[in-house]
């Protein structure tokens, strides 16, 4: 939220199944949200910046990535990875370069009818913070249809050549015949086993079409030396319908939470539960405090004085509504009002939320600096915003949530 936020006041947010109370406030002195926009459409040419992934270095370095959508504002066309670097906890920023891909280019957009033979598609990049070995683990797709594995030994100066790891994806082909597949989007993550976590999506209609999908994981058991794929976690079904765009955390007892996008008609996200984040998951279940408006959102792990530390979830925490204020099922919501919710239950509960944006907020990604600090990276209209979400801020006059009854269950895209 703004530091120019009017006085608190209590809104009503009207839902036949849930009602969320979200409270805003004038922040007091040292707890203001300072936010520092990185990219904005126009910069080096580049028609729109978007799909925000962020991630801080065992160093205390911040890398922030996205798509640099150079001639279109499409998921398909030309489009590069870029990145931005600060080694002083996101207040100051070395210039955007591009970082993927450098390998033999692999032009192709099948969704184009013409032209599109000539463009390359680099999408949904993916980083990971060893903090084993100090290497930046870094994931992305070209055209939806081959994913490359690269690393940073220099917190992100230089990168490794790209090593094409797509023959992994094969063994979904029993349960999926894709046609696309994505990593992420966002970050992945280390379990305290060490091993390296990536949610992935794939979808198994047309070719380059985003739907029907189902999400699950690949993971490194070597540091990123060879990479495998896990079982899939959330299958596409009449209740759960498209899972795609999946966050992912480590529970307090080491268990792996996915958290996802669907096009249900609960307009809530969907859960499962893994020992190890690679298989064994469980019956996936729709969380009805996480409002989703069919857009994708983050999740993040921090310390605290909670005996299970804290969990963070951030997406637009609102949803499309009749004349009546009553929502309507399976619709897409205007994606603004978002929301940082905040769990020291591991996701049994959301006690408490604060609103990081009331206006424009779409896809977002948080990382946690060294000094306890959140920074949440967010699409915020034509530019992609870092907020520097303090533990102050955070833990200053947090609005209660209301318990919630349960939504609507039974099932029912675009980015």
């Amino acid at each position: 939220m703004s530091p120019h936020c009017p006085p608190q006041t209590i809104r009503s947010l009207l839902a036949v199944t849930l009602l969320v109370l979200l409270s805003p406030w004038r922040e007091a002195a040292g707890a203001s949200l300072e936010k520092t926009d990185l990219f904005h459409s126009g910069d080096n040419g580049v028609t729109l910046f978007r799909i925000p992934g962020i991630v801080a270095t065992s160093k205390g370095t911040v890398l922030a990535y996205c798509e640099a959508r150079k001639n279109a504002r499409s998921d398909w066309g030309e489009i590069e990875v870029h990145l931005r670097r600060s080694i002083d906890g996101g207040k100051t920023w070395s210039p955007a370069r591009q970082v993927a891909h450098f390998g033999e280019r692999l032009p192709g957009n099948p969704t184009k009818p013409a032209g599109g033979e000539n463009e390359q598609t680099v999408n949904n990049p993916v980083a990971i913070v060893d903090r084993e070995t100090g290497v930046i683990h870094f994931l992305y797709c070209v055209n939806y249809a081959r994913c490359f594995y690269m690393q940073s030994v220099d917190d992100g100066l230089t990168f490794s050549a790209p090593l094409e790891i797509t023959k992994i994806f094969e063994a979904f082909r029993s349960t999926c015949d894709w046609k696309v597949l994505a990593t992420g989007p966002g970050h992945g993550i280390q379990l305290k086993n060490g091993r390296l976590l990536v949610p992935v999506w794939l979808a198994y209609g047309k070719e380059g079409a985003h739907a029907p999908s189902m999400s699950g994981t690949i993971f490194s058991d070597d540091h990123g030396k060879t990479w495998q794929a896990g079982a899939v976690a959330l299958p596409n079904t009449e209740e759960w319908k498209n899972p795609n765009e999946t966050a992912v955390v480590e529970l307090s007892d080491g268990r792996v939470m996915l958290n996802a996008r669907t096009l249900a008609l609960s307009n809530r996200r969907l859960i499962t539960i893994s020992p190890d984040g690679a298989g064994n998951w469980s019956t996936p279940s729709f969380d009805s405090a996480l409002l989703d408006p069919k857009c994708m959102g983050s999740l993040i792990r921090i310390p605290g004085t909670h005996p299970k530390g804290r969990l963070l979830f951030c997406n637009p925490h609102n949803l499309k509504r009749d004349a009546n204020g009553q929502e309507l099922p399976g619709a897409h919501g205007e994606r603004k009002n978002l929301t940082v919710k905040i769990s020291v239950d591991d996701g049994r509960n959301w006690q408490s939320a604060k609103t990081v944006e009331e206006g424009t907020g779409a896809y977002s990604d948080l990382a946690l600096l060294p000094d306890g600090t959140t920074l949440c990276f967010y699409e915020r209209k034509d530019t992609l915003t870092v907020a520097r979400l303090t533990p102050e801020w955070l833990n200053q006059s947090d609005a209660a949530i209301a318990p919630a009854s349960n939504p609507v269950t039974n099932g029912g895209s675009s980015r």
